[in-house]
């Protein structure tokens, strides 16, 4: 019934796609419940033959034919009724498959762009949406459009009894409305209180070191506290609110048990209904009430739903300026051209970057220096994609970072960020950045980072699993790993941030040993580092000064020019700068 070809999470239509795909599901679903709500009918006509044609005609047969009959309804109901289910919950898991992966993407993207620690929000978002559609609330919803047959019936019985049972249901129908009005702000305060409360927590954990060893747990927690309670508080309220609500409900709904069933009474008095009229009724007006009933009763999880599934769309739609589709570029060679980039973190707030230019040849090699928040990180996060300035271009091969579809760009660049992050694995599939690769691939990509050696004086060697985050490693371990993981795959255009924050002295040979390998293949690279002694072995530096402005040369013209007069181009505290590089 579902398509199971998997198509690129990248897709900016994919929930589009998705609900397409669920269309012949949900129109199966639809015939179920048309024909399960038909059957719904044997249980009346059967207590209406037999209380008005077998008890006043004393005809065995009769009872054993209609009985038979009504059994075999039964089981057909029962039977669509599992259909349904099993079909219901295919739709739930098929919709997970195909949005989960695309959820994690884009969070993925969004939050290397913003650099808001997001948490994936919209996995949760989705086990929502798949629970509501596989568990007890959906139903009611759906049989709920047949509530008219049912109230039609109940009409050719006896009219009166059919005004009081569509009164009851409007009635009803207006409590479910009320319902979602009294309960929807409480629960939607309730939601983005929990998401702000767990995104704080995550971020807690991750850096429990720093959290544990500095002591501040405790104000930590009570500012989770504060989310929770908050959550906690319009949970409470919301389900205050539609408690009352599902309690007038039921109340209205035994009331008009009672009502049409003494209505039904007096109109056999009369002789204006039968008996048998009078009980079809009472199960009809039951059968036709009780999905607005549930719904009202389980009304939390659809608001739940209906959060989820907004969230989701939000996630899913490109944001303005975002390019979804990028046509396919050949592969670079590593020509970077940065053309007068201007970047600041807002768009009110000064820039941190302020007509920065340079150019790259392939193969070039380029150390950026400067003062803290100077734009170094900043400046790294633009060259690798992540980043979009708000004005000028960087280019590789002459196309902007923009035309290049990040899984391709990926293929040819290494990046190695400033704060470094491994996965809970073995050091292999770190390297190999969690894919399929050989172990040549591997083993190649450690010898030109100079880490071989290093992995092999592991406890298992490539096979040595490192836990979450790295935590088998030292610091110095982890940022070499990592080092081999950004020039796995031969990039053509390498990236690194501070690669020898952590690193001791052989690390450090090992680095400069890896620059080398990188230049003598053409590898085009950009390092930023503090440590001046690495500039010795580049080809080009910039300077990123506090104001935001750059100079740029080649690393002669750059030293000669800290011998130039103070007072010439720039403040003294970043000629201080410059001869630093030069003590190195």
């Amino acid at each position: 019934m579902f398509n199971n070809e998997q198509t690129p999470p990248q897709s900016s239509d994919r929930l589009s796609m998705v609900l397409r795909g669920c269309r012949r599901g949900l129109l199966a679903i639809i015939g179920f419940s048309f024909c399960i709500n038909l059957l719904m009918l044997a249980a009346p006509l059967y207590m209406l033959q037999i209380f008005d044609r077998v008890l006043g005609g004393g005809s065995v047969e009769t009872l054993t034919y209609l009985t038979v009959i009504v059994i075999a309804a039964f089981v057909a109901l029962a039977a669509l009724e599992a259909v349904r289910g099993r079909v219901m919950v295919s739709i739930g898991v098929w919709m997970e498959r195909q949005l989960s992966d695309a959820a994690l993407d884009r969070h993925l993207k969004l939050a290397a762009r913003n650099r808001d620690g997001s948490s994936a929000q919209g996995l949760r978002d989705v086990a929502i949406i798949r629970n509501f559609l596989t568990g007890p609330t959906v139903f009611p919803i759906l049989d709920a459009p047949w509530m008219p047959v049912f109230l039609a019936v109940i009409f050719l019985l006896h009219p009166i009894l059919g005004w009081i049972a569509t009164g009851g249901a409007v009635v009803l129908i207006l409590l479910a409305l009320v319902n979602d009005w009294v309960s929807l702000g409480a629960m939607n305060q309730s939601s983005s209180s929990s998401i702000e409360g767990l995104r704080n927590a995550e971020a807690a954990v991750r850096n429990a070191d720093t959290v544990v060893s500095m002591g501040f747990s405790k104000n930590l927690v009570q500012r989770w506290a504060k989310s929770n309670e908050a959550a906690l508080h319009g949970m409470a309220e919301a389900s205050r609110r539609s408690g009352s609500v599902s309690a007038l409900s039921k109340f209205i709904r035994l009331s008009l048990q009672i009502a049409i069933t003494g209505t039904g009474a007096w109109l056999v008095l009369g002789a204006e209904l039968t008996a048998g009229g009078m009980i079809a009724s009472s199960i009809l007006l039951g059968r036709a009430l009780g999905p607005a009933d549930q719904a009202i009763a389980w009304w939390k999880n659809a608001v739940a739903a209906r959060g989820a599934f907004n969230r989701l769309r939000e996630l899913m739609t490109p944001k303005p300026g975002e390019i979804s589709d990028v046509m396919e570029l050949p592969a670079p060679e590593g020509k970077i051209s940065v053309e007068k980039v201007i970047f600041g973190h807002n768009e009110t707030g000064e820039p941190v970057l302020r007509n920065v230019s340079f150019k790259l040849a392939p193969g070039e090699s380029l150390g950026i220096a400067g003062p803290t928040a100077a734009g170094k990180s900043t400046l790294a996060r633009l060259l690798v994609g992540l980043a979009t300035p708000q004005a000028g271009h960087v280019r590789l091969d002459g196309a902007d970072m923009s035309q290049w579809s990040s899984e391709l760009l990926g293929d040819h660049i290494g990046y190695l960020p400033q704060e470094v992050e491994l996965f809970d694995g073995t050091v292999r599939e770190n390297i190999a950045r969690l894919g399929q690769a050989t172990a040549l691939d591997v083993v190649t990509a450690a010898q030109k980072a100079n880490v071989h050696e290093m992995v092999l004086r592991l406890s298992n060697g490539y096979e040595t699993q490192i836990g979450t985050g790295g935590a088998a490693l030292s610091g110095g371990q982890r940022q070499r790993v990592a080092l081999a993981r950004a020039l796995f795959g031969n990039p053509r255009f390498v990236v690194l941030d501070e690669p020898n924050a952590s690193l001791d002295f052989t690390g450090d040979n090992a680095l400069i040993g890896a620059l080398h390998e990188l230049a003598e293949n053409d590898v085009t690279t950009a390092i930023i580092t503090h440590r001046p002694s690495i500039l010795r072995h580049v080809d080009k530096i910039l300077i990123l000064h506090a104001d935001g402005q750059a100079e740029f040369g080649s690393r002669e013209d750059m030293f000669m020019k800290i011998t130039a007069p103070t007072g010439h181009d720039r403040p003294a505290k970043s000629k201080g700068h410059l001869q630093e590089v030069k003590n190195a």
